[in-house]
């Protein structure tokens, strides 16, 4: 796979006075791929989505976005035309009156022709199922409205990459699960890189690749069945694993032996499926 982010031996900390937060990190991102950052607050797994996008800068060794140096200024137009971030509060990225100018924002500051902004608008719109809140006021949608809307501005860039750091923590179950949705179809449709850090373990599962994090470093780096099923060292730096993992595990405690590891509702009720009816 082509590998679009590097991290070389980056060390972070935000003063001379902190503990660094990142410590010696190597990591790489692939083009294409839906990765998932997991890690408990403190980890790590913020700063390194920021230093993606030369938003923080490494004290100590390099990243490369795309094969630019973040830590050279002269670059830092040509990541954030590559790499897009979305945040955990979509309030904070709203910067317009109206959902199509917010959308056309990222666009016009690129100095891209206004017949070309009209059609990423409506193309990034459609693509997020917001085309019909193109002329709504952002203060009046949902959380998760306004996320898809966040979104919908970075597709209109036309972003290679999409980084985003909690986008559903403030959300609400049905907001969650349409900006999953938006970014499975980005991914899956257009072959944007998603890189997502999150803490909803049932976010994950879903992920081509689970990354997790724990005092600044990787420590566990794998598919999401890889990582799940190593559900002790998860616990042990204070993670969970999928609801459906969990309740396999309880009742294999109880004599109950669920077969596979089911990490989705659809495959723990298949497996519990196949108990009962060997049972009848």
């Amino acid at each position: 796979m082509e590998k679009i982010i590097e991290f070389k031996d980056v060390s972070f900390r935000y003063s001379d006075e902190e503990d660094f937060v990142l410590k010696n990190l190597s990591l790489d991102f692939y083009k294409g791929q839906f990765t998932c950052v997991l890690g408990h607050n403190g980890s790590g797994k913020s700063t390194m989505a920021k230093l993606i996008n030369a938003l923080l800068i490494p004290n100590e060794g390099k990243v490369y976005t795309f094969g630019y140096d973040t830590s050279d200024e002269n670059s830092e137009i040509d990541i954030r035309r590559k790499v897009g971030m979305v945040f955990q509060n979509p309030d904070n990225q709203i910067v317009a009156t109206i959902v199509e100018d917010d959308v056309a924002f990222g666009p016009e500051n690129l100095g891209i022709p206004r017949e070309e902004i009209r059609k990423r608008v409506d193309d990034a719109l459609k693509i997020v199922n917001m085309y019909e809140y193109r002329r709504h006021e952002p203060h009046r949608l949902s959380g998760g409205q306004k996320q898809r809307v966040a979104i919908a501005g970075i597709i209109a860039m036309q972003t290679n990459c999409i980084v985003l750091d909690e986008p559903t923590a403030m959300l609400d179950p049905v907001g969650r699960r349409e900006v999953m949705d938006a970014l499975h179809k980005l991914k899956d449709e257009l072959g944007i890189s998603i890189i997502l850090v999150t803490h909803f373990m049932d976010e994950a599962v879903k992920a081509d690749r689970v990354v997790v994090m724990n005092e600044g470093q990787v420590c566990m780096d794998g598919t999401p069945r890889e990582v799940f099923i190593k559900s002790d060292l998860l616990k042990s730096i204070g993670l969970t694993v999928p609801k459906p993992l969990e309740l396999t595990e309880e009742l294999k405690k109880s004599g109950v032996n669920i077969g596979g590891i089911p990490l989705t509702p659809q495959e723990f009720a298949e497996e519990f499926k196949k108990i009962t009816e060997n049972r009848g």
